[in-house]
C-alpha cells in the first residue's frame, strides 16, 4: 500500500519527478527555459516545494506571489487551457503513482483549485 505525504521530503519527490514529465512535455517547455537555461532549476523546485510544503503542513516558508509570477510568464508564454490541464495531469498523476491519502487528496484539490483561478485571472476559464 502507498503512503500518505509526510513530509516536505516527499513533496519534493512530487515536484521533482513531476517537473521531469513537464520538462519532457513540448507544449510545456517553454514556460521553463529560462529556469533550466540559466541552471536554475533544482533552486526552482525548491520553491515550489516551499509553497506546497505551506499548504499541506501550515508552515510559512514561501513568500512569492504564484498568482503574479504566473501573470508576468504569460507576457512572453502565452498560457492556454490546455497547458492547465496538462499540468494537473502530470501533477495527479506523479501523486498517484506514489501517494495515497489524505494529504495526497489535499494537494490534487488544491491543485486543481490554483488551476481553475488563475484560468479565471487570464481569461481562459470556459466551463
Amino acid at each position: 500500500m502507498k503512503p500518505d505525504i509526510s513530509s516536505r521530503q516527499d513533496i519534493k519527490y512530487i515536484i521533482t519527478s513531476f517537473y521531469d514529465l513537464l520538462l519532457a512535455d513540448k507544449k510545456m517547455i517553454p514556460f521553463f527555459v529560462d529556469i533550466v537555461t540559466q541552471n536554475h532549476l533544482e533552486e526552482h523546485i525548491e520553491i515550489i516545494t516551499d509553497f506546497w510544503n505551506d499548504i499541506l503542513f501550515d508552515t510559512n516558508t514561501y513568500s512569492n506571489n504564484v498568482m503574479q509570477k504566473h501573470l508576468d510568464k504569460n507576457v512572453f508564454v502565452k498560457f492556454k487551457k490546455e497547458h492547465f490541464s496538462i499540468w494537473v495531469s502530470y501533477l495527479f498523476q506523479t501523486i498517484d503513482s506514489n501517494f495515497i491519502g489524505e494529504k495526497a487528496h489535499n494537494m490534487k484539490n488544491r491543485a486543481r483549485s490554483i488551476a481553475t483561478v488563475m484560468e479565471l485571472k487570464m481569461g481562459l476559464y470556459r466551463k
